[in-house]
């Protein structure tokens, strides 16, 4: 895996506002040649030629898109061109939304402070970046309500509302989900910029995942060739890539994945919604290889980092994948925050439950395979099973492991419920 994915954001490197040597211990990176997305206001000054307090001043005015102001630094996106000189000011063309979308997810690749991550509000300015933090916190807080409103009152920004939409397709609300589905299919189609329907991709593929449907995973997903995006992105697209695995039920790849980005994130200040995923998908993967011990660790690990600021979202959705591991570790370690996990749990199953159904219904034959789904057919109309295996030329005994495997993927235990889905 390139060093790049290691260093995703020039935040990481800062353990204190304060501390500007941390600045230039995060310059030096680059020298050694490791890629960053994000320089310092010195090094625009260097690369522009100018003074660096005309860079700060630039970037007080808001002439620099994407700049942000990490304590006393500021943080500029490293594809960012030189203001015109007012005195000489033409105009210039607007950021094709591929370039805007960069800035605003790069930008937005800040941690949050780990002990209070509600401090990062007060340190942002620009509403389209203040919104996307507030879509994270009230989706990992179980608030879909205002996720979903993020995304709306992004309005005619399209870049802001292409980034919030991982988050707001993911709230288990069926038409809101298909409403945002035309919306980045839409967009992809009209902005053939690769990182577009890339990102647009991504967001789809959330759901997939997230929906037990690997077969509607993307090819790069599928692949693992994320070259597509741009280093903050990366760490998303291999827990996407952790969770198609946990789809195949493949949990030793699954795990390699996760613990892969976990490692390069470890020691890094701040925390971010990633974080706390990988942690879960590493606690996932060792549940599933009956690695016990293991799974408790990170499972600890990751309500240790999230419940004390409310952060129930991510662990109510891995209630079922964990078998009971979550129930107990709640009642040993955060008795206080059982009720609130449990409840909110109860809650998105009923959403989810809804939600994959109408999901699999508009999308079974994609679900299935072709040939699971002429099976499922078969079945559901009550054809005998030795009829079926002799049609297809295979045991009674495998097809009885096909037809678990369908089972499995759209959620059901009988002919009369398949029946509901292929008919």
């Amino acid at each position: 895996m390139p060093a790049s994915i290691a260093i995703y954001s020039a935040l990481r490197k800062f353990d204190s506002a304060q501390d500007t040597s941390r600045v230039n211990d995060w310059c030096n990176f680059r020298k050694e040649g490791i890629i960053i997305d994000i320089i310092s206001a010195k090094e625009a000054a260097e690369k522009w030629g100018i003074h660096i307090r005309i860079v700060q001043r630039y970037c007080i005015d808001g002439r620099i898109p994407g700049a942000h102001k990490y304590g006393n630094n500021w943080l500029i996106p490293e594809g960012a061109e030189k203001p015109v000189d007012g005195r000489r000011a033409r105009p210039q063309p607007v950021d094709s939304l591929a370039v805007q979308l960069t800035n605003l997810i790069t930008v937005t690749a800040m941690p949050m402070p780990a002990d209070n991550p509600d401090a990062i509000l007060a340190t942002i300015s620009e509403p389209r970046i203040r919104l996307q933090y507030e879509a994270e916190l009230a989706y990992l807080r179980g608030n879909f309500k205002r996720a979903m409103g993020c995304f709306t009152e992004a309005g005619r920004d399209d870049a802001a509302k292409i980034c919030a939409a991982p988050m707001a397709i993911s709230t288990g609300d069926y038409p809101f989900y298909t409403a945002v589905d035309s919306y980045l299919k839409q967009s992809a189609k009209t902005n053939p910029e690769t990182l577009i329907a890339s990102y647009a991709e991504m967001a789809l593929a959330t759901v997939a995942v997230s929906s037990i449907a690997p077969n509607l995973a993307p090819d790069w997903l599928k692949n693992g060739d994320l070259s597509v995006f741009p280093a903050p992105l990366k760490p998303y697209a291999l827990y996407l890539r952790a969770k198609y695995f946990q789809c195949l039920g493949q949990y030793e790849p699954m795990l390699a994945v996760a613990q892969t980005v976990l490692t390069l994130h470890s020691g890094q200040p701040g925390i971010t919604k990633i974080d706390i995923y990988l942690r879960l998908m590493c606690a996932t993967a060792c549940y599933g290889l009956e690695r016990r011990e293991e799974a408790k660790s990170y499972l600890l690990e990751a309500l240790t980092m999230a419940l004390p600021h409310g952060f129930i979202t991510p662990f109510a959705e891995s209630v079922t994948a964990l078998g009971g591991l979550l129930e107990r570790c709640l009642e040993e370690a955060f008795p206080d925050s059982y009720q609130a996990v449990i409840g909110q749990w109860q809650d998105t199953w009923k959403n989810w439950i809804s939600f994959h159904n109408q999901f699999t219904r508009n999308n079974i034959t994609h679900i299935l395979t072709l040939r699971e789904y002429h099976i499922a057919v078969l079945v559901a109309r009550r054809i005998p099973y030795a009829k079926i295996a002799g049609q297809y030329n295979i045991s009674v005994g495998r097809l009885k492991n096909i037809i678990m495997d369908i089972y499995g993927k759209l959620l059901v235990s009988s002919r009369d419920e398949l029946a509901q889905y292929v008919f």
